[in-house]
C-alpha cells in the first residue's frame, strides 16, 4: 500500500476511534429463553411476528418451541423460511413482502449469521421503504428505527446477535457487501443453548471458530477499548474452555451455553473494534462461491495472523494466556506461536482444511479488490494491505490445485 493510502486509512481509523464514546452503542438485552419472547412481545404492543430463518432450521424443528410459546401466548406469527446462506436481495425482498402483506410489526431472526443478517436487513427495507439495500451499504447509511428485532441464535459463531452489520449478496452480481448503522443492532438476544443442541459437530466447530476470529481480529486491531478488550479475551477463554466439549458432546447444555456467551462476547468486541482482513476475504469467498463463513475464517485466520507477524506478537500473547495455551512469563514472540499453533491444532482436531477448493484463480484480482473495498480504510488491521498485497493470500488458499 502506498505511503498517501496508509495515511488515509490510519487518519479515518482513527477518527472513528475517537468518535467511539460519543456514538450510540448498546448490548441487546439478553433474554435465556424462547419461552420468554411472548413477555417481550406483549409488553411493546406488538401484534403480529415474522419468524425469518431457513429451511434447514424449519426441517430440523427448532422453531417448535417458539411457535409453541407464541401459540400459548395467542400471539400470531408467520414464517419466511428460505433464508440462504451469505443472504441475498431476492431473500431480503420476499421477506419484506410476506411482512406487509401480514400486517407484522415485529421481526425475530432465527439461525445463524443469515437468516439475522436477512431479519435486519429486512427491518431495514421495512424503515427506508423507499431506498434499495445497495444505497443502505457502508457506514450509517439506515438512520431511521427499525421494528421490534429480536435475534435467537441457533449458533454459537456469528454474534450477529450483537452487531450493527448486516452482510447481503447481490442476487444478481453475486457482490456481497456490509450494512452497518447502530439501529441494525437487535433490541434482545436469546442465548437459548437448547436450540442449539442439534447442530451438528462440524457446525459446531466452524461456528465456534467463527466468533473466536470475532474476539481476535476485534482484540489486536488498533480501536479497542478497555471494554472490547474486554470481551474479546472472555470470549477467547471461553471458546478454548468449551469447544472441544461441545464438538465432542452436542448435548452438552453448558457448554453450548457458554459458547453462545463466548459468541455474544465476541460480538460486542467487533461491533465497535471491528474485524480485519481475515473477514474481508472471506466475505469475498462466501459472495462469489458461497464458501460458509464460519468455515473460511478458521481456514484462513492462521494465516493472516502469521503474516502480520511481530505486529501482533504482544497482543497475541496476551490471547494465549486467556486461552491456557501459554503463562504469564512466556516470551512475547514464543507465546504468540503457540497461539498460532493452538488454532492450527483447533483446525486439525475438527477437520478443517488449509485450502478453499472453490477458488478459481482468473477470480483473484477481483477477490482481491472486493476484500481491499471491503476492508480499506475501515478495518483498524495491524498491518495495512492494499489489493495487490491481498492477492498472495489467495493463492495460498488454491495451492492443493496448483501443486
Amino acid at each position: 500500500m502506498n505511503h498517501l493510502k496508509k495515511i488515509y486509512c490510519r487518519t479515518f481509523q482513527t477518527g472513528l476511534k475517537i468518535a467511539l464514546p460519543f456514538l450510540p452503542y448498546r448490548k441487546p438485552k439478553i433474554v435465556n429463553s424462547v419461552k420468554a419472547l411472548p413477555e417481550v412481545i406483549q409488553k411493546k404492543k406488538c401484534s403480529k411476528v415474522l419468524i425469518i430463518t431457513d429451511a434447514g432450521i424449519r426441517k430440523l424443528g427448532l422453531t417448535a418451541r417458539l411457535e409453541k410459546a407464541l401459540d400459548n401466548a395467542g400471539i400470531p406469527y408467520c414464517i419466511y423460511g428460505k433464508t440462504v446462506a451469505n443472504p441475498t436481495t431476492d431473500n431480503v425482498a420476499e421477506a419484506v413482502a410476506l411482512y406487509q402483506d401480514e400486517g407484522c410489526d415485529c421481526i425475530i431472526g432465527f439461525g445463524g449469521g443469515s437468516s439475522m443478517d436477512c431479519a435486519k436487513a429486512t427491518g431495514a427495507r421495512i424503515a427506508k421503504p423507499k431506498q434499495s439495500l445497495a444505497k443502505m451499504k457502508g457506514i450509517l447509511k439506515v438512520h431511521k428505527k427499525l421494528p421490534l428485532l429480536m435475534a435467537v441464535p441457533t449458533t454459537a459463531g456469528t454474534g450477529s446477535e450483537t452487531t450493527l452489520a448486516a452482510v447481503i449478496t447481490d442476487a444478481q452480481t453475486r457482490h456481497k457487501y456490509p450494512i452497518n448503522d447502530f439501529s441494525l443492532i437487535p433490541r434482545y438476544a436469546v442465548l437459548d443453548p437448547k436450540v442449539t443442541l442439534s447442530l451438528p459437530p462440524f457446525i459446531t466447530a466452524t461456528t465456534g471458530m467463527d466468533a473466536l476470529t470475532h474476539a481476535v481480529e476485534a482484540y489486536i486491531g488498533n480501536s479497542t477499548t478497555y471494554g472490547t478488550r474486554k470481551d474479546a479475551l472472555l470470549a477467547v477463554q471461553l471458546i478454548f474452555e468449551n469447544i472441544y466439549t461441545a464438538y465432542e458432546d452436542g448435548n452438552n447444555v453448558e457448554a453450548r451455553r457458554n459458547m453462545l456467551h463466548a459468541s455474544f462476547y465476541a460480538g460486542c468486541a467487533f461491533t465497535k473494534s471491528y474485524i480485519g482482513y481475515v473477514h474481508a476475504i472471506a466475505h469475498s469467498l462466501g459472495g462469489e462461491y458461497n464458501v460458509p463463513h464460519g468455515l473460511a475464517n478458521a481456514v484462513i485466520l492462521p494465516m493472516i495472523l502469521e503474516a502480520y507477524g511481530e505486529k501482533v506478537h504482544k497482543k497475541l500473547a496476551r490471547l494465549a494466556v486467556a486461552a491456557g495455551v501459554a503463562d504469564k512469563d512466556t516470551p512475547c514472540e514464543e507465546a504468540a506461536l503457540q497461539f498460532i499453533q493452538a488454532i492450527k491444532d483447533m483446525k486439525k482436531h475438527f477437520g478443517i482444511g488449509d485450502y478453499i477448493p472453490e477458488i478459481q484463480e482468473t477470480d483473484i484480482p477481483k477477490l482481491a479488490h472486493y476484500a481491499d473495498k471491503e476492508a480499506n480504510p475501515l478495518y483498524p488491521v495491524p498491518v495495512l494491505m492494499n489489493g495487490a498485497e491481498l492477492e498472495p493470500f489467495y493463492y495460498m488458499l488454491m495451492e492443493e490445485k496448483t501443486s
